[in-house]
């Protein structure tokens, strides 16, 4: 077995000076020793120890609605893991699939679940509030457009699905039916609180049903949709409304006025990875919506713990402008030249709500309003 040499070309010098350098490294070693915990904190803001209890029910309302769908979810599985629930579970979801149509028929809105203090610490969390600019007699439909979509829409969650903001003391004699996917209704137990909310499906003959319903029913439709989420980014307002005409042509088919309603601070509740167009994963989260109708954005915000890593939203205040309502003439068939001059008549109060709220609103803005589609 032979044995190392050492190599001649490597002088006395350079041996020392290796030898010194690294008896230099080693002392450093011992004198900052390695703390996983010290590195944790400089990396991670921690929520002081301290906390007024108002403030901390605030955050534990707002965990508990970002997770529902898994709570409920959970609550479930552990409710079919008892062999003598099995009956009642198998009844339940017979009814809830073949027998329910609440979600498509103005759902089962209660008032006392939509007015519970639970709610009230959700929008006061961020805290989330409204503007109201006009009246709304209740002698009509109204259809509100809620702009923009943000990651998740927790503005127009707290504005128009719960009473912790007002809205029926603002706008009495007005029911409104915040709309969601329909497949928010094939989850167990979480679409029986998403009813109660008064929350329907956003399908064409839920919106039908609604606002046939009578004068004062109403429907809020956040426009953007899941498209619009992968634009939603801190101090930016890219509207995606150029191609929705839907929600204009529906709203002239049942006679029922146009309310633009632009909520400052949706976007800046959550960060946004890069997703630009023309990069794989805005390919990929466009794929995935063509394939299951809504898309996953790839975000975070804070955690329970700590202000800058994790799930939850940021405390960022949210002010949904409730504008002024467009009269309508109601028209069974509505040709598209009387569709894109009520869809004119909407973009042009909306930019006014945005001119005359921005400075007061949205002072960290970074870009103006912008409808990229």
């Amino acid at each position: 077995m032979s044995q190392l040499q050492p190599n001649p070309k490597l002088s006395s010098a350079s041996r020392n000076l290796s030898a010194s350098s690294l008896k230099d490294r080693l002392s450093k070693l011992t004198t900052t020793p390695i703390n996983p915990v010290a590195a944790l904190h400089a990396n991670v803001n921690f929520v002081p120890a301290k906390i007024p209890r108002k403030r901390r029910l605030q955050m534990l309302s707002v965990a508990i609605w970002s997770v529902m769908i898994v709570i409920t979810t959970v609550a479930f599985l552990l409710l079919c893991s008892f062999p003598p629930l099995w009956p009642i579970l198998a009844v339940y979801l017979i009814w809830a699939r073949c027998f329910d149509t609440s979600p498509e028929n103005g759902g089962r809105m209660s008032p006392w679940f939509r007015s519970l203090r639970f709610w009230k610490y959700f929008a006061e969390y961020y805290p989330a509030s409204f503007l109201k600019e006009a009246e709304l007699p209740a002698d009509r439909p109204y259809v509100f457009g809620y702009h923009p979509h943000g990651i998740i829409g927790m503005g127009a969650l707290a504005t128009f699905a719960t009473d912790a903001t007002g809205f029926s003391a603002a706008f009495p004699g007005i029911k409104p039916h915040l709309l969601t996917l329909t497949t928010n209704f094939n989850m167990p137990f979480y679409r029986d609180i998403l009813l109660a909310l008064g929350v329907c499906s956003v399908s064409k003959e839920s919106c039908s049903n609604i606002l046939k319903a009578g004068p004062g029913n109403a429907i809020t439709i956040v426009v953007g949709g899941a498209a619009e989420s992968l634009s939603a980014r801190p101090g930016t307002a890219d509207l995606t409304l150029r191609r929705r005409l839907g929600f204009i042509k529906l709203a002239i088919q049942h006679g029922a006025d146009l309310v633009p309603v632009f909520s400052f601070g949706e976007n800046d509740i959550y960060q946004q990875m890069a997703n630009e167009k023309g990069t794989t994963v805005y390919a990929l989260q466009r794929k995935f919506q063509s394939m299951f109708g809504f898309t996953l954005p790839l975000f975070h915000g804070r955690g329970l713990l700590n202000y800058n890593l994790g799930l939850m939203p940021y405390r960022r205040q949210i002010v949904a402008v409730v504008g002024k309502p467009i009269r309508v003439e109601q028209c069974n068939k509505p040709d598209i030249d009387e569709v894109m001059r009520v869809q004119k008549l909407y973009i042009e109060e909306l930019t006014r709500i945005w001119d005359t709220y921005k400075d007061e609103f949205a002072k960290a803005r970074l870009t103006e309003l912008n409808i990229i589609d």
